[in-house]
């Protein structure tokens, strides 16, 4: 398209600008009263705005300016909301109002700009879609060297760099008279240097540079140690702000002196600092980099390129909710002003942080949203016969009668098994609530149905678990059980990937050594992953390619607190099982102290002369492996030689070969082992009917969720059981105590109060949201894994309101818009194929 001459192109806008303000302002007069008088006014908008586009090519900033304006009138009606149509109104006037104003389109576009030459305007960077790809080493003040410091941060862009948020505020807003100072507090102020004098030291090397700064009411002297090169800033005669605490002066004096942190150099008084005077951001620091410098970087990259951040937000959802734009959001989260409220800073409870929290959450809940939709859409290329004569085999075989819970998924998942399009289900379910025998109902409509059936699971002790308990069922129903694990031996290995590949294996029950490269099936239909999130988001979906899109069934005993479901579970279709089996106990829980060592391991002993059997835990973490099973192989020795010298104390680790880890645990069901010290290896999977009580070594260094599963491997029998939790501070001995649950909001809880926690409660998911609250995310899954979301600016805690929002709003557009074509939508396409297609893709299960 030929461009016009800037002359005719500024008049013609300005001749469009005329028209399209009339009925606006007519519509906005007397607080919006005439807006109903109106008719039909957001499909005048939007034709207006696709007639000027059409017309002319624009600055890419300009078009954006006119699309928002087309966005804000999509879906006007007289039906919205009073104060939506308001909010509505009152931008499109600020949008016009900037078009008249010299033909600018805001602060992001000098004036003028529509008169430019296309290559005049291209200097900058073109539309909202570049900075995620241009490289922060390029960026003024940058360079090689300190870009490799930003990549220990994440900094690795300019989009990076802008939305890598401070991580607390100092409020250095307020100027004391150096008068008013005095020792303890800490304070900002500002003043002229009227002595300055570097020194040397006896230390050979040292230097001192003492500076003395003078206000209208007094002076302060600061000390600068090896900071030679600072004397060159603090000459005599320069305007200096200063801020940090206040000591008292040196021997005496009446001079206070200041530990100071921060200072600037005030030019003449005619710029406004950036690390002092004002409420000051902190970014976390690495070595070769400081938040000083990023406040530096950070105000350069705003000034230069704030304009062209995405903004994936639809308007109406910005109207509807309040939230700035995004320049004005991540500058005010930056910047803020002097009267902003520190504490909602901190908090991250100012619009600007809501706005940016919620926009993360949004663009999520839209890919998940979308993903939903594309495997509901599926048709898969497998065929269940759910009514095969499989289940009433099962059903006649079974040594007890599903619960109610129970029988409820069964009946979702076989749903789900003849619909035509594949299952994506998690089903939660407490410690001991039967998810197993559930996931066998499974099995047996796929194995009923001529397909097999793969059950992963993260550690060889739980594959063998499942083994030992499947296998009887399995067998008896006419179903044929393989085990495939890294330890097996090649020849009995060999033969294992034949049944497999040959598909006489209809079950194979295994850890990560199922998704190898040699090991092929014949028709896998069902994929059953078990404690899904100790397998990385590659492993899963390696699971299901192995054959053509299997229905999925993932398993999880660790009880997902709502807004991580939302984000990590978002996608899948979830079923609970909210009730233990008939008869199972309660497991009374106790918390005792270091001094209390010897009631603790005496309720073990008498669980023990009881007949009854023990487990005795010690933490392993990965940091300190080697230490920690070196403390579990020493403590089970020592306890065989002391405390339990009266019983056979038998050891389990993740380092033993796969033939002791075997041995040990057949010792311990047939009884021949009494006490069994582990690792967390026995965290799930072990199942010991006979084992009542449970010693839980150092105690605060588990997390909630975690004992809460370890504490679920006793109470599986008739017997009443024990949790016995032991730490390394003196407490008095606590039972089950009665009280309100858990935690203030906000509050940081003690290791002590942690426990007590446990203690008070039995209800996995009451504990499980505590210890995301306690721990987040990624701690709280018991790995960092890659497609678990992290987060700038939202916090899954703070932001619970925020993400069941977020998640309402994005449904609704994809129902509306599913593959985001609309042009209002593209930006926001953009951005969510741009941070979340890749992770989706490969989370074929998560």
């Amino acid at each position: 398209m030929e461009r016009p001459a800037s002359s005719d192109l500024s008049q013609a806008l300005t001749e469009w600008v005329r028209r399209v303000s009339r009925p606006i302002e007519f519509a906005s007069r007397d607080d919006c009263a005439h807006v109903g008088a109106v008719r039909n006014l957001g499909s005048f908008v939007v034709a207006q705005v696709l007639n000027v586009l059409s017309a002319h090519v624009y600055p890419a900033a300009l078009e954006s300016r006119l699309m928002e304006l087309r966005e804000l009138f999509a879906d006007f009606h007289a039906g919205l909301p009073a104060q939506e149509q308001k909010q509505r109104l009152e931008r499109a006037r600020a949008i016009l109002g900037m078009l008249k104003r010299a033909n600018m389109v805001g602060s992001d576009i000098e004036p003028g700009i529509v008169g430019k030459t296309m290559n005049e305007s291209s200097a900058r960077p073109r539309g909202p879609h570049e900075l995620w790809r241009l490289p922060i080493r390029f960026a003024k003040g940058v360079g090689p060297k300190r870009a490799g410091a930003l990549e220990r941060i994440g900094v690795e862009t300019v989009e990076q760099a802008l939305w890598c948020l401070p991580w607390r505020y100092e409020d250095r807003s307020r100027i004391v008279p150096i008068a008013q100072l005095a020792p303890g507090l800490t304070a900002t102020v500002c003043g002229t240097v009227v002595q300055a004098q570097l020194k040397g030291t006896r230390r050979r090397g040292m230097t001192v540079l003492e500076v003395v700064l003078q206000d209208r009411t007094g002076r302060i002297r600061g000390v600068f140690f090896n900071q030679a090169y600072l004397e060159q800033l603090f000459v005599v005669g320069a305007q200096v702000m200063w801020s940090g605490p206040v000591n008292p002066g040196r021997d005496g004096g009446t001079v206070l002196q200041m530990d100071v942190q921060q200072y600037d150099v005030v030019d003449d008084g005619a710029r406004a600092s950036l690390h002092v005077g004002r409420i000051v951001p902190v970014y976390h620091e690495t070595k070769g980099w400081t938040s000083r410098q990023m406040r530096v970087l950070i105000h350069g990259l705003l000034d230069e390129y704030a304009a062209n951040l995405d903004e994936p937000l639809p308007v109406s959802v910005r109207a509807k909710h309040g939230f700035p734009r995004i320049e004005d959001a991540i500058r005010s989260a930056h910047f803020p002003d002097k009267a902003a409220d520190v504490q909602k800073l901190e908090r991250g409870l100012t619009r600007a942080h809501r706005r940016l929290a919620f926009e993360e959450l949004f663009v999520l809940q839209v890919a998940l949203a979308q993903r939903q939709r594309q495997v509901k859409d599926e048709v898969k290329g497998i065929r269940f016969d759910t009514t095969t004569p499989m289940l009433k085999r099962l059903s006649a075989k079974l040594p007890f009668k599903l619960t109610a819970a129970q029988d409820r998924v069964v009946r979702e998942i076989l749903r789900d098994m003849a619909a035509p399009r594949p299952m994506n289900r998690l089903i939660q379910g407490d410690v001991g609530s039967g998810k197993t025998v559930v996931a066998l109902h499974a099995m047996a409509v796929a194995c009923g149905s001529g397909y097999q059936a793969a059950l992963m699971a993260p550690t060889e002790i739980l594959a063998e678990q499942h083994a030992s308990s499947l296998r009887p069922l399995l067998e008896a129903i006419g179903i044929m059980p393989v085990v495939l694990t890294s330890g097996a031996r090649t020849s009995a290995r060999g033969k294992t990937l034949a049944d497999i590949a040959e598909g006489r294996a209809q079950v194979v029950i295994g850890t990560h050594a199922i998704i190898q490269k040699g090991v092929k099936f014949a028709r896998l239909g069902l994929a059953v992953v078990d404690e899904q999130h100790k397998f990385g988001v590659l492993q899963r979906k390696t699971l299901t390619e192995k054959g053509y899109r299997p229905d999925v069934l993932v398993m999880t005993a660790t009880p997902i607190p709502r807004t991580l479901a939302m984000t990590v579970y978002g996608d899948l279709d979830v079923s609970i099982i909210d009730a233990l089996p008939p008869g199972r106990k309660p497991v009374k829980t106790w918390l005792f102290g270091a001094s209390e060592r010897r009631k603790a391991y005496q309720l073990v002993v008498d669980q023990l002369k009881e007949g009854r059997q023990a487990y005795v835990v010690f933490p392993l973490v990965e940091e300190s492996e080697k230490i920690d099973l070196k403390a579990a192989i020493q403590a089970a020795e020592r306890l065989q030689r002391e405390e339990f010298a009266a019983f056979r104390v038998g050891l389990l680790h993740g380092r033993l070969a796969s033939k002791e880890k075997d041995r040990t645990m057949a010792e311990f069901k047939a009884g021949t082992i009494q006490v069994l010290v582990a690792t967390t290896v026995v965290e799930v999977g072990v199942d010991v009917p006979n084992a009542s009580v449970m010693l839980v070594e150092h105690a605060e260094r588990f997390g909630l969720a975690q004992l809460h599963q370890l504490r679920g491997r006793v109470g599986r029998g008739e017997y009443q059981s024990h949790c016995v939790l032991l730490t390394t501070h003196d407490m008095q001995a606590r039972g089950r105590p009665s009280g309100p649950t858990l935690f203030a909001e906000g509050a940081v809880p003690s290791s002590r109060q942690r426990l007590e926690a446990l203690v008070r409660s039995s209800d996995g998911f009451v504990i499980a949201e505590e210890d995301l609250k306690i721990r987040g995310p990624g701690e709280f899954l018991g790995v960092r894994q890659w497609g678990m979301p992290e987060f700038r600016a939202a916090n899954l805690v703070r932001d619970a309101d925020l993400l069941q929002q977020a998640r309402q709003e994005a449904f609704a557009l994809v129902q509306r818009d599913p593959a985001l074509s609309a042009p209002m939508h593209r930006v926001l396409r953009d951005v969510v194929m741009r941070r979340w297609q890749a992770k989706l893709d490969l989370g074929g299960v998560s």
